[in-house]
């Protein structure tokens, strides 16, 4: 059971996002992060997904100490594209997005310092930069697959417009984008023109950042430095709004023999053998339950009607504040 990023690699059907192990949500303890990234790979999967602004730095070093021992099996991920320097104090995230060749170049070798790996797998552009023409970064990132320090090349939150071009100049494994039953913004250019230009295309926040599990009631249970106490959906009133959704997927599961979270994942998978999704897991059990999604297989009509489930004009609130919103599908 494998599917296709690309010619470059062959991956299985769901992989694991790795962000909020030490970024984002909370972190977690190094060990229990480890135990996790291990029984991943016991349940074969082999796509990991990481990136300098994680953390920053702390979460390569993580999944490079954590997968070392099965660097044959696994394909890792980063990215790159934000402004973040080195201080006295350690890093620092600064306003703005940098993809200058120089840039390019500096995180590429730093991380693989960080993942103690000598080839990134796959190597996404986290945002594009508009100060920066696609052509010069991605020919920048060619010149990396060139040298052998990179195998495969991806892009974040691109347009369609942007990854033809893109393309045109080397080929694009890989198309990140977050995907999932309430968020479907890549659906009318950018899954098209995947499919197309046989690219393959990885869902992030497939389980809506949880919220699609049915596990996440108020935004009480979320911590003081939980990043989705920033996101519109996850305010109060709008989560109120948005549970009646989620109860309407959790129903539906239970027909199935199956979880909420089960069905999301299987309706992003059923929506083409191009599409690898990555949620993100910090405990084993909700990781051996994301995987098993892969076993599960909807009819047509299952997938037309849990598509109606949840939709996007039924959930309270947009994806991202306004600053956020204007880095995505440029």
């Amino acid at each position: 059971m494998s599917r296709k990023l690309g010619d470059a690699l062959s991956v299985y059907p769901v992989g694991l996002g790795c962000m909020g192990m030490s970024h984002a949500y909370g972190g977690q303890d190094e060990a229990d992060a480890i135990a996790t990234l291990h029984r991943a790979v016991d349940l074969g999967v082999t796509l990991f997904d990481t990136a300098e602004v994680y953390g920053p730095f702390t979460n390569e070093v993580l999944v490079g100490k954590g997968l070392r021992p099965f660097r044959d099996r696994v394909a890792i991920a980063t990215k790159f594209g934000f402004n973040i320097a080195e201080t006295d104090k350690g890093p620092e995230q600064r306003p703005g997005l940098n993809s200058r060749p120089d840039h390019v170049r500096a995180v590429a070798e730093a991380s693989l310092k960080r993942l103690g790996i000598e080839t990134i797998d796959l190597f996404y552009q986290h945002r594009v930069d508009p100060d920066v023409p696609i052509e010069e970064t991605v020919g920048t990132m060619a010149e990396l697959v060139r040298e052998g320090k990179v195998r495969a090349l991806g892009l974040s939150e691109a347009s369609a417009a942007t990854i033809r071009r893109a393309h045109a100049v080397h080929p694009i494994a890989a198309v990140q984008s977050e995907y999932s039953l309430w968020t479907r913004d890549p659906e009318p250019e950018v899954l098209p023109t995947c499919r197309e230009l046989g690219i393959g295309f990885v869902p992030f926040s497939p389980l809506g950042r949880g919220f699609l599990t049915g596990a996440i009631t108020s935004a009480g249970q979320l911590g003081d430095d939980d990043f989705r106490r920033k996101l519109p959906r996850f305010s109060d009133e709008n989560m109120a709004r948005n549970l009646a959704v989620v109860a309407r997927l959790e129903e539906f599961a239970k027909g199935k023999g199956a979880t909420a979270a089960q069905l999301a994942l299987a309706w992003v998978l059923h929506q083409g053998d191009f599409i690898v999704p990555i949620p993100g897991s910090r405990k084993v059990a909700n990781l051996e339950q994301n995987v098993a999604a892969a076993a599960i297989r909807l009819t047509p009509e299952e997938v037309a009607e849990i598509g109606g489930l949840v939709t996007p004009d039924m959930v309270s609130g947009n994806r991202y504040p306004d600053d956020m919103a204007r880095q995505a599908n440029r």
